[in-house]
């Protein structure tokens, strides 16, 4: 029991990832607004479609704006709420809009005591006939949104695009630290057998590049599985999903490269070089090469990864563990595999 209180941690960490994660609740959030367009001058009633929301439990105190910047916002002049999760709010459009462009972008903020406030960005887009922006600028004198209720409780955030397939991250991400983690082990039992030439180093290195990889195309698999969900399809050619590949494949020919050569001592060697360069081709595939164009992943190509919307504190609880629980587990499963390498050699070497 003493030498196995990381495997029984690892199994902890993971049945409170798959717990936690799964069963925690997104906040409330704004599925859905229609109209999307609408003209400065006139009415417009909005059609809102909230998500794990509660309008019925805070009708009373609900409020909802417009909001087109920092300084201006429109509130609603009536709000009539239909269900839980469907609201009507209608908004007075000023006859012109503080800026020189034919058309706006506004965003939807709601708010009530029950859920706290949420958003929907862009959420409607407002056209102008003409331009006057003294006029505009009249019309829609600064005014701040103010008072703003914060949700309790232990929640995920809500983002309109990802919904529920964001608690994808506590699977997806840790298992591509958890593979490079485990790549760099194999890297330094690969130098290892390099400098003293034993057998045990090249087996090591062995059986946790075997983990590596099948971390690896979990990882390509989750990934394909949440860009379908977000991106509409499961490859959509995203150089970071290439590059991705790419390295995968790069390790799948360390295992072509061994089953090269009869000579035990020939195929160790070779093999501990080409696994030292390969993680060295690592690093450039999976985080210098996507940030040099422009790509749909998070983190990439001017695309933010890991911001307040994507990763909160409550999210956090759950992902930094997650990592240190696939990558016990990817230890152990490499540890297994090196005992049972260890037996098949033992065994091979009494018959003969």
């Amino acid at each position: 029991m003493k030498n196995h209180w990381w495997k029984i941690l690892g199994v902890l960490i993971l049945l409170y990832t798959f717990l936690v994660g799964l069963l925690v609740p997104l906040k409330p959030g704004i599925v859905n607004v229609s109209p999307s367009r609408a003209s400065a001058g006139k009415s417009v009633t909005l059609e809102v479609k909230g998500y794990n929301s509660h309008f019925l439990e805070g009708s009373e105190n609900i409020r909802a704006w417009l909001k087109l910047d920092e300084t201006r916002s429109l509130e609603a002049n009536n709000i009539l709420v239909k269900g839980e999760q469907l609201l009507y709010a209608t908004f007075a459009l000023p006859e012109y809009l503080p800026i020189e462009e034919k058309v706006a972008s506004f965003s939807l903020i709601l708010d009530n005591p029950v859920d706290g406030w949420s958003v929907l960005p862009s959420a409607m887009f407002v056209s102008q006939n003409e331009l006057n922006v003294a006029q505009g600028q009249r019309l829609w004198r600064p005014a701040g949104i103010k008072g703003l209720h914060e949700s309790t409780g232990m929640s995920f955030p809500f983002r309109n695009i990802l919904k529920e397939s964001i608690r994808n991250m506590y699977f997806h991400v840790p298992l591509w630290f958890g593979m490079i983690i485990i790549f760099l082990g194999a890297v330094v039992s690969s130098a290892r057998y390099l400098r003293n030439g034993k057998r045990i180093h090249d087996i090591q290195a062995v059986a946790l590049t075997q983990v590596g990889v099948l971390f690896g195309l979990l990882g390509l698999v989750t990934g394909a599985i949440w860009a379908k969900h977000t991106w509409g399809a499961y490859w959509s050619w995203d150089v970071k999903q290439n590059m991705s590949a790419v390295a995968v494949l790069i390790y799948m020919a360390y295992f072509v490269l061994r089953s090269s050569f009869d000579d035990i001592e020939k195929q160790s060697r070779l093999a501990a070089v080409y696994n030292i360069f390969a993680f060295a081709a690592l690093i450039p595939l999976l985080f210098v090469i996507p940030r040099l164009t422009d790509s749909l992943h998070p983190g990439n190509g001017g695309n933010p990864g890991f911001g307040g919307e994507d990763l909160d504190n409550t999210m956090r609880m759950v992902f930094y563990p997650a990592i240190i629980g696939w990558t016990l587990l990817g230890v152990w499963m490499a540890q297994l595999k090196l005992r049972s390498e260890q037996l098949k050699e033992i065994v091979a070497w009494k018959n003969e």
